[in-house]
Parts: C-alpha cells; structure tokens; sequence
C-alpha cells in the first residue's frame, strides 16, 4: 500500500485553486498512463511553478493516487460481502459500477486505471481481502473485476459479457453447499 499522502499545502490551497490542479490531474491521468504522465504538462496545464507540484504532491504517483481515489469516491459504491453468497448482489454491483462509471467525469481515468495503471498497484483491490474471502466470493470478485475490464477494453461487446458474467455468477450459485 502507498504510504504517500497528499500535503497539507495542497489541502489548504483556494478552492479554485485546488479544482484547476485536479482538472489538470484527471486529464493528464485520463489521457496517458501512469508510466507515460508528466509533472511538465499538469504544470503547464495549471500555471504553476514546478516546484509548488512538488509542494502539493510528493511525486507524479502521489497525485495519481490523489486523483483516483477522489474518482473511486465518486463511482465506486462500498461492495457489503454478505455472509450468504448471492449472485445478483455481485451482477448489480458490476452493473452499477459500470453504469456510473460512464457517465462521470472520471469515466477517461478509471478506464485507464483498469486497461494500463492497476496492475502498478495494490491498495485498491489487496490480496489481503481476496484471501479472506470463501470461495463463492472470491470467485465472484474475481469474475466481476474481470468482466468489468473487458466491458472496458470492449465496450461494444458489453451485453455479451454482462450475460456471460450473470451465468457464470448462477453457477456459483448453484454450487452452494
């Protein structure tokens, strides 16, 4: 997990201020992945001095971290593991996410995050949680995360594999004790 944390000198900025960077943020991270962002354009983009990034931020993954997380506020609703499996929770988790995911501003980033940045990270997804889960939930999890990314990578495809998602997610169900 990443220990960087946004600086106070970000957090005390104007509001104005503080909005005109996130902007600068989301479109540099929405447009390039991580590996390929640069501090020059969000500057740039911004008007401000290098160094007051440096100020705010402790490096481009500390911002990337600050923009996302701000994202998966928006989008992401808590998933409640309940104790009995219920397949239909996992589909319309799924279904939610995407659907909320499309219509936000943020819809360029997550996406981004899915198809080239998530693999770089682990606080969002852990091991941690996966392996705490009984296997019908960790099943689904894993299944709903992926058809979450290939929706993503194939958005023309999307009915296609929501119904692949919803049987596969029946047969767990199915195969309750």
């Amino acid at each position: 997990m990443n220990q960087n944390m946004v600086k106070a000198t970000f957090i005390n900025l104007p509001q104005d201020k503080k909005q005109k960077i996130e902007s600068a943020l989301l479109k540099e991270f929405s447009q390039y992945p991580l590996a390929k962002a640069q501090v020059a354009r969000i500057v740039k983009a911004t008007g401000i001095a290098r160094g007051a990034f440096y100020k705010y931020f402790t490096d481009l993954n500390d911002a990337y971290h600050y923009i996302y997380d701000l994202a998966l506020k928006t989008v992401h609703s808590p998933v409640k593991i309940l104790p009995q499996f219920q397949a239909q929770q996992y589909y319309d988790n799924v279904t939610h996410f995407l659907d909320e995911t499309k219509e936000s501003t943020y819809a360029g980033l997550i996406k981004m995050h899915i198809l080239y940045n998530e693999h770089t990270f682990d606080h969002h997804f852990p091991s941690k949680i996966l392996s705490a889960l009984d296997p019908q939930n960790w099943s689904a999890m894993v299944l709903s995360h992926a058809a979450i990314r290939m929706v993503l990578e194939n958005p023309e495809q999307k009915a296609a594999i929501m119904k692949r998602l919803k049987a596969s997610l029946e047969l767990l169900n199915r195969g309750k004790n």
